[in-house]
């Protein structure tokens, strides 16, 4: 617990709130309320072990601060959470309700693993991210984001897997375009050895160019290894030739590698463009 001034207002609050949940206490010392409410936020701030920060504002001293504020009764107080106000409550609470107000401000702990993951590829540490995707789902086996993460790492080692992570994906996070487009490659991963093989697929295009279930199983076999303009071509030419056909799977499948491709935006736009100039 601090007692913070305007002059330290940014450094105690908005900064450390970029940090861990800041409870800011506006209080007094003729205040009766206020005698109850803080000792039971410092003996919390003990308690939480540094998982939020109590700074208090002693209103009679920090009048400024109690204005910028609005300060129209006390004790009140505001929860900052990144350097935003984000909740607040006024009088003495129970502590039972005073716990239940901060653990709204405490992050997921799955979440944070999320971020961590996040980090890791972001270094180029696969196992690591791995290891930090394994340990968000055991905290919250309902995390969307993780499972989604890990379904795409798990994508070129282990298909079945990655699809059985799609498909433990909410109903509202598997109608998302990244979760369809990342099905979409699965499951030309785990189809492709089913397929004919890319010799006799191009051979039946030559012979026949309307061999239109030939162009879509070539571009399977593009897809599952990330060969995304040869997919695209092909593709355009179904939708060019038969936009009905396979209930439109030729465009329908074109939006799934775009977002496949999102790494490579140029030729994104590109094809965007062709895909317009067909359509339009």
């Amino acid at each position: 617990m601090i007692d913070t001034t305007i002059e330290r207002f940014q450094a105690d609050v908005i900064d450390a709130s970029t940090q861990v949940p800041v409870l800011v206490d506006f209080w007094a010392p003729w205040c009766g309320p206020c005698k109850s409410l803080g000792p039971m936020l410092e003996k919390l701030e003990t308690q939480y072990n540094g998982r939020f920060k109590l700074v208090k504002v002693n209103t009679d001293e920090q009048q400024e601060l109690a204005q910028h504020f609005q300060i129209r009764s006390i004790p009140t107080v505001f929860a900052v959470v990144d350097g935003q106000p984000v909740d607040q409550f006024q009088g003495a609470l129970p502590e039972g309700q005073l716990r239940e107000f901060i653990d709204r401000l405490m992050p997921n702990p799955a979440d944070i693993e999320l971020d961590e993951a996040f980090r890791a590829m972001q270094a180029g540490d696969r196992d690591k991210a791995v290891e930090h995707l394994k340990k968000a789902l055991l905290l919250d086996p309902a995390s969307d984001g993780a499972r989604l993460m890990y379904a795409e790492l798990l994508a070129d080692e282990d298909p079945a897997a990655a699809k059985a992570h799609l498909e433990g994906l909410s109903p509202a996070a598997r109608q998302d375009p990244h979760a369809q487009a990342l099905e979409t490659r699965i499951n030309a991963l785990l189809e492709e050895n089913a397929l004919p093989p890319t010799p006799e697929l191009e051979a039946r295009i030559v012979a026949n160019p309307g061999d239109l279930e030939a162009r879509l199983e070539l571009a399977q076999h593009c897809i599952a290894h990330k060969a995304w303009e040869p997919a695209l071509e092909q593709l355009i030419e179904i939708v060019r030739r038969d936009r009905a056909f396979g209930e439109d799977i030729g465009r329908k499948t074109m939006l799934q590698v775009f977002d496949l491709a999102a790494a490579q935006p140029q030729l994104v736009a590109a094809w965007r463009r062709r895909l317009s100039s067909v359509l339009f």
